[in-house]
């Protein structure tokens, strides 16, 4: 993949989130060109429950969703744009801000980009052990970003109910659900 330069990035659109378009040189002298979607890094959690064996997941509204299946409401983890923060504080933030959750312990599971291909956007992704205590707000979001987020607690047989019926099809939602799958498997059995 040795000999790609990038010759130009023009700015198209300036808002919430940067349109670019990127000219880029291949290796045998040809130009293409791209768009991206420059976006900050987000952070993504999945608490989760051990006593309870529940995990904290939100319902919001997402335009894409709604312009290409019709439904307004999405199920996914709790989730959000850095904001110049580090991935953990962004992590702990929206717990509180989306779920009313505070959260102490985080797992990191990793990092990803959510869609390398259009977008700059990484997510940092974690798993959280929470107790009912921790449980110490109403969470919903922000009014002033337009949240109306419906926090749900679900026991983790229901999540893997939703998950075989496709009620779940956000990408860092399912990554979450199978680290803690794979990390703690104990979670997800008979005993």
């Amino acid at each position: 993949m040795a000999g790609y330069r990038i010759r130009q990035v023009e700015t198209l659109y300036d808002g919430w989130r940067k349109l670019l378009k990127v000219t880029v040189e291949m290796p045998d002298g040809r130009t293409m060109a791209r768009q991206i979607l420059n976006s900050s890094d987000a952070a993504a959690v999945l608490p989760y429950d051990p006593q309870a064996r529940t995990v904290i997941l939100v319902r919001q509204f997402r335009a894409p969703v709604m312009h290409v299946e019709g439904r307004p409401g999405f199920l996914e983890a709790v989730a959000g744009l850095l904001d110049e923060d580090a991935p953990e504080v962004c992590a702990r933030r929206e717990a509180l801000e989306e779920a009313g959750l505070r959260i102490t312990a985080l797992e990191p599971v990793g990092t990803v980009w959510s869609a390398p291909g259009m977008t700059t956007e990484r997510l940092h992704l974690f798993l959280a052990p929470y107790r009912a205590a921790d449980r110490v707000g109403e969470g919903g979001g922000l009014a002033e970003e337009h949240e109306e987020i419906e926090v749900l607690e679900l026991g983790l047989g229901e999540v893997m109910r939703l998950l075989e019926q496709g009620a779940i099809a956000d990408m860092k939602t399912l990554t979450l659900i199978q680290a803690l799958q794979l990390r703690h498997p104990e979670l997800f059995g008979s005993g």
